[in-house]
């Protein structure tokens, strides 16, 4: 996982919740301009690797940033940053 600057910190120990504090930094990663749309994600499993967390806490985090519009999941192919995260 990169460390740049305008990152938001991921501290799995601090006050918010793991899953949102993950989808956070991930979203900050998108609007950075580090995962592009129509970029392919790692599978959850790196994912949770990367960032030291358990594959659910992944999981969950993968489906707030569905809600948020910033990655699809197209079954049998992976999860895309979405197109729309652009705008």
């Amino acid at each position: 996982m990169s460390e740049q600057i305008g990152l938001p910190a991921l501290d799995p120990e601090g006050p918010q919740l793991i899953y949102l504090a993950v989808a956070d930094h991930i979203a900050a990663r998108i609007r950075a301009g580090e995962l592009r749309p129509g970029m392919r994600l790692p599978p959850e499993r790196e994912m949770s690797e990367e960032y030291g967390v358990a594959y659910m806490t992944i999981r969950r985090a993968s489906k707030e940033l569905r809600e948020r519009g910033l990655i699809a999941t197209v079954h049998g192919k992976g999860t895309f940053v979405a197109e729309a995260a652009a705008e």
